[in-house]
């Protein structure tokens, strides 16, 4: 493994119990898992700003969470953030996506499996990623499938959730180290360290493969 860059903030040193109670939220519900957040911790208000965030735009919030949720891991496969990647969010499932939905985003315009309102989105998450120019094509997809509030809190999400997976993935970062013990918000096939590191070893594991997304900006 990849020498971690920043150390984690060991919760069982913190005595603020609102910090500990966010904690044991990342610990039993995820997304964030606890490593991220033992991370931010070095600076409360840091932490703070982050979960409050994540919660009143991502777990919340005015846009479909689902939407977000592809969002969110297209910006994980893009970047390569294997922390952000290999989670899942647990809500979504609950509204109905599954493993396979995760599959095909960064070619979701040739796959079959998302509709015109998930390719709508995930154009725009496209666009913010690889600063790709805009068309009227996609602001009229966008504005037949979402509204105004919409489009501004799932471009807002991209954007932060973009900065930060390309923050954590330079400090090397794993799951089941801090307050380890749970599978809460992780992939299949990632529920216990053993099964985490074997998946990682995998030829198929999905960090392993290409995930430099053609710009169309170089295809024209």
């Amino acid at each position: 493994m990849q020498k971690q860059r920043i150390s984690y903030v060991d919760p069982a040193s913190v005595d603020d119990p609102d910090m500990l109670a966010e904690f044991e939220r990342c610990r039993t519900v995820g997304t964030p898992r606890p490593e991220s957040q033992a991370i931010r911790a070095h600076v409360p208000a840091t932490f703070w700003s982050f979960a409050n965030t994540w919660r009143d735009v991502f777990h919340n919030g005015v846009c479909d969470h689902t939407i977000k949720e592809l969002c969110r891991v297209y910006v994980s496969h893009s970047v390569k953030c294997e922390f952000c990647g290999n989670q899942r969010s647990i809500q979504s499932a609950q509204k109905g996506l599954v493993e396979d939905d995760y599959f095909d985003l960064l070619n979701f315009e040739s796959s079959t499996r998302y509709d015109d309102r998930q390719k709508a989105a995930l154009r725009y998450t496209e666009a913010i990623v690889w600063d790709l120019e805009t068309d009227d094509a996609l602001w009229d997809a966008l504005n037949a499938h979402y509204s105004e509030p919409e489009i501004v809190e799932m471009g807002f999400f991209v954007a932060i959730t973009m900065g930060q997976q390309r923050w954590l993935r330079t400090l090397n970062i794993d799951h089941h180290q801090v307050l380890a013990g749970t599978d809460a918000s992780l992939r299949p096939g990632s529920e216990t360290a053993e099964a985490h590191e074997k998946t990682k070893q995998s030829p198929d594991y999905w960090a392993k493969k290409d995930a430099a997304h053609a710009r169309k900006a170089d295809a024209a």
